[in-house]
């Protein structure tokens, strides 16, 4: 399942561009490690509703965070990002729904396409799966990554005011939604 991805990287004195392969994948147990420790590096009260992290750290793979639900960027061998791709209920009758719940990109490649290749990546494995439509829950003040899930088709479908207390601001949790079709 993996999928090369082409990343810009900037020319080398000889003028050269140099491409480096970014690859979409499923992740392993071997991925915990370096997961965990982009997890702790990405960490931000402009994305995260739980106090940053400190030791000592729990793992990144956790009965709640499985293995099975995350994919992983990878770039030159080392991650730089990964998705979690959930059903949201273990309801029948939300089976064709998919929602992402947790995205986090190394922020020395930001910029360079790592989330769109993995939401694209989520989207595929989404339908792979049977889902016909995808969820995310964004903080309202995520103004980049508001931007970037409405770029992908996401539409905003509910907002609840005001329901995080972040570093003393009350900030809303905004929900959003997309089909999966094509």
């Amino acid at each position: 399942m993996p999928q090369p991805y082409d990343l810009p990287r900037p020319s080398p004195p000889s003028g050269r561009a140099e491409r480096p392969e970014l690859i979409i994948r499923p992740a392993v147990l071997a991925d915990d490690t370096a997961l965990a420790d982009l997890d702790r590096r990405t960490w931000s009260p402009l994305h995260a509703v739980q106090p940053k992290p400190q030791p000592p750290y729990d793992p990144f793979f956790t009965l709640h965070n499985r293995v099975e639900h995350i994919l992983v960027a990878e770039l030159a061998g080392s991650p730089v990002g990964y998705l979690r791709l959930v059903p949201p209920t273990p309801l029948a009758c939300n089976a064709h729904v998919r929602q992402i719940q947790g995205l986090a990109v190394d922020e020395r490649v930001r910029g360079r396409g790592v989330a769109r290749a993995l939401l694209g990546a989520a989207y595929q494995e989404a339908r792979r799966q049977g889902a016909t439509r995808m969820t995310l829950r964004v903080l309202g003040h995520n103004t980049p990554a508001r931007r970037l899930y409405a770029s992908e088709g996401f539409a905003v479908e509910g907002v609840l005011p005001g329901e995080f207390l972040l570093e003393g601001e009350y900030v809303d949790d905004v929900m959003m939604g997309r089909p999966l079709d094509g």
